[in-house]
């Protein structure tokens, strides 16, 4: 059953020969054209002396020149302290089969890495090639110090898969021949649990397969005293089945990709050249292609390659090979990249999209130097954050293309690179608010639903200056640690400190984020073009509010002209804020400051589309500065409304003024004018219920007509600026007993024209009304 699969207790031993799943043995191997094997490479990760390298050889039947410790300081020092390369060759996997219909066999390449923590340099070095992670945990012991940062490169390698969401992590608990007899399968079983636990909770995976096994039945010392080769194993081939069951078609890029090959050793043959060897990271070679070595800047034709000492014609991206160039000194590089020539550049400096890992107890801040590995390489660069993403607050909207010339071979937005980041190129022309600290969650970014919070941190956008320059092809992966720190905060299944499910105490994770390079900086030209901004506000008072209108659509009650006041200095040189725009702090209207208003710092507003804004309220001026603008120009985003127009209300403050001037009026006036001229403000009980607003005449227009009125009138005060008049061409004017009707609007001040058809009497000043609807 496959829970005996998972977990087996049983004391019986198995030989390391009795598979049912058939592994090819080097002589069928030969058979197989090298074209027809498809190849994958798995992380064999853990602790040191977890048993990886025992494991390692008990499942290879393929060993390359690095492979189980060979070095002379490895076999010193009883440890693995580089990266080991071995295989296995089974028949391909039906799940594999689809895809690749033109393959025959797999090829499992083991990768060993290194347990040590002084090695985690090593380990991430080797991260990048890998496909796939199987996780060794020493069941004596469980939880180790060097576990947390393993599985935080295994979440690095997530979005290798197309499914990455359905990538399992395998787990062998190794050793289990070591454990008591008498509840050992219990034991088995609570480790299991509180690993799954941790890992479900703390990473990316949706699922963990837990695998009890021993690599040699007795333990390294009985490996060590053997030289037969014939040991002893436990439940081997559960974990053959478990990896084949649970291997996700590799991710591989375009044949046409530039060819980047990783170097992780290099020796020289007498009589035939210098062999390197490493990992294809993308593209393809042949025999005669032409390689780069860009940290000599020299290059050198591929005079012959082979895979697992297998001659072969063609290399592309996940083979493990070996490549052979003539008139080439090995003592000349260790490790490092060949590639197509003029496609690795020497990076000062590189923009980054990273995220922060979730075992980092530590903030992450601006400024801050870190270890940066990115390839083979480590090297000190600092970090200076630019700014979210656009999908981490809004996950289904991906950023703009720029002319990156390593997102060229990729044209699908939605594609994931390794640690589950989306490829995304970097837009020169996007804004990013001053940002001093990694964010930890999506839930603490502005404008996330909570439907939406991620359980990862967010992604962020980043700039690295390397103190040392390194040679790299873009896209590469890249962790960032702090490899000087060492502490004991446990690392548990709870978020900050240990909880009493905890396996075991770790050291403190050192691996702080992890990313890819996206796009090159060149200090000189590109520092002014990041534009880093940090927002800005200034807050005045509305001190006097202008004439009131309804406006028109929504006949709500508004001012388009305020006055504002505390927002200035009485000194302050207004010019440079004329245009500028001010909200209010409740509603949100934009105005435009238009001009200053007396000489003690008080200022114009005007509102297109009005603001009920009342006396008192807060006028807000907001607008960003860029940290790199010398002359520190103050920016603004807010856009002004279209013009909503209205009509002028009369104000109580005009009513009071015009009942006392026709009191005066009258007063001084002769009883028989009272009688037969009436006043030109009055209107008579025909017109009461009539819908009016006050206007007044400006001038008077037109030859004196034979009763001695004038046949036009130009009115004030009915409309603003901003209405179109033309649109009350037609609409009743009464100044006193005369009647006018508005034919046109005259100037660009809110006049109009009025045309009375037995003329106007009344003198300039005098009070009109404009009727809005027919009297009752």
């Amino acid at each position: 059953t496959m829970a005996d699969l998972m977990i087996s207790s049983s004391s019986g031993a198995t030989s390391s020969g009795d598979h049912p799943i058939q592994v090819l043995s080097p002589q069928d191997i030969k058979k197989l054209d090298p074209a027809k094997i498809l190849n994958v490479n798995i992380g064999v990760m853990g602790h040191v002396d977890s048993g990886k390298t025992s494991l390692v050889k008990t499942l290879s039947t393929l060993l390359s020149t690095a492979s189980l410790d060979k070095s002379q300081q490895s076999r010193e020092r009883g440890m693995t302290l580089d990266l080991g390369f071995s295989a296995l060759v089974i028949s391909l996997p039906a799940s594999l089969k689809q895809e690749f219909s033109e393959k025959e066999a797999l090829q499992i390449t083991l990768v060993d890495c290194p347990g040590h923590a002084s090695l985690i340099r090593t380990i991430i070095g080797g991260a990048q090639i890998i496909d796939m992670v199987l996780l060794v945990i020493d069941s004596t012991k469980g939880l180790q110090a060097q576990t947390a940062e393993c599985l935080v490169v295994a979440e690095q390698l997530l979005a290798n898969h197309e499914d990455a969401s359905q990538l399992a992590l395998i787990c062998a608990l190794n050793k289990v021949d070591l454990l008591p007899q008498e509840g050992r399968a219990s034991h088995l079983t609570n480790l299991s649990k509180k690993l799954t636990k941790l890992i479900l909770e703390r990473t990316q995976f949706q699922s963990v397969k837990m695998v009890g096994v021993s690599a040699c039945v007795g333990g390294e010392k009985v490996a060590a005293g053997d030289s037969s080769g014939n040991l002893a194993t436990h439940n081997i081939d559960a974990l053959l089945k478990v990896l084949t069951v649970n291997l996700k078609p590799p991710r591989r890029t375009r044949d046409d990709a530039p060819f980047h090959f990783a170097i992780d050793h290099c020796f020289p043959i007498r009589g035939q050249g210098t062999v390197l060897t490493g990992t294809v990271l993308s593209g393809t070679a042949k025999i005669n292609s032409v390689i780069e070595f860009p940290t000599l800047a020299v290059q050198r034709k591929v005079k012959s390659m082979q895979m697992f000492r297998r001659p072969v014609t063609q290399i592309k991206q996940g083979d493990r090979a070996g490549i052979c160039v003539s008139n080439f000194d090995a003592k000349l590089i260790e490790r490092g990249v060949a590639a197509t020539p003029g496609t690795v550049k020497l990076l000062d400096a590189a923009v980054c999209l990273i995220r922060k890992v979730k075992f980092f107890q530590l903030s992450i801040k601006t400024g801050q130097k870190f270890h940066i590995s990115v390839g083979h390489v480590t090297v000190m660069a600092t970090l200076t954050i630019l700014g979210l993403t656009k999908t981490a607050t809004s996950p289904q909207e991906g950023e703009e293309s720029n002319d990156n010339p390593a997102a060229s071979h990729h044209t699908n937005t939605d594609e994931n690179l390794g640690g589950g980041l989306p490829r995304l190129s970097f837009n020169w022309d996007q804004d990013f608010v001053h940002q001093d600290t990694l964010l930890d969650s999506s839930s603490a970014v502005k404008g996330v639903p909570k439907t939406n919070v991620s359980s990862q941190p967010p992604l962020h956008w980043a700039l690295l200056e390397f103190q040392t320059p390194v040679y790299c092809p873009l896209d590469s992966l890249i962790i960032g640690s702090r490899l000087d720190t060492d502490g004991t905060v446990p690392i548990s299944s709870n978020n900050r400190g240990a909880s009493n499910d905890s396996p075991s105490t770790a050291a403190a994770c050192r691996l702080a984020f992890s990313g890819r390079l996206v796009s090159k900086f060149d200090a000189k030209h590109d520092a002014n073009r990041i534009k880093i901004y940090t927002p800005k506000q200034k807050q005045g008072t509305i001190c006097r509010l202008g004439d009131p209108y309804r406006r028109n659509g929504d006949t709500k009650i508004v001012r388009y002209e305020v006055f504002g006041t505390d927002l200035f200095k009485k000194e302050t040189n207004m010019k440079q804020f004329v245009g500028m725009h001010v909200e209010t702090a409740k509603s949100g209207d934009v105005g435009v400051i238009t001009s200053s208003f007396g000489t003690s710092g008080k200022f114009r507003v005007n509102f297109p589309g009005g603001t009920d804004a009342r006396e008192g309220e807060p006028l807000l001026l907001k607008f960003k500065r860029y940290a790199h603008d010398l002359q520190k120009v103050m920016h603004q985003d807010a856009v002004a409304p279209k013009s909503r127009p209205g009509i002028r209300l009369e104000s109580p403050k005009e009513s009071k003024k015009m009942k006392k001037s026709n009191s005066n009026k009258s007063k001084h006036q002769p009883p028989s004018a009272t009688s037969t001229s009436p006043s030109p403000c009055a209107v008579d009980d025909s017109k009461k219920g009539t819908i009016m607003m006050n206007g007044e005449i400006a001038s008077l227009k037109g030859d004196v007509m034979e009763n001695g009125k004038y046949p036009t009138a130009i009115v004030s005060g009915f409309f603003s600026p901003e209405v179109n008049i033309r649109e009350k061409v037609g609409f009743n004017v009464i100044c006193g007993d005369e009647k006018g009707v508005i034919t046109a609007p005259f100037g660009k001040a809110g006049k109009c024209k009025v045309s009375f058809e037995d003329g106007v009497s009344a003198p300039i000043g005098s009070k009109c009304q404009l009727l809005i609807s027919s009297p009752k």
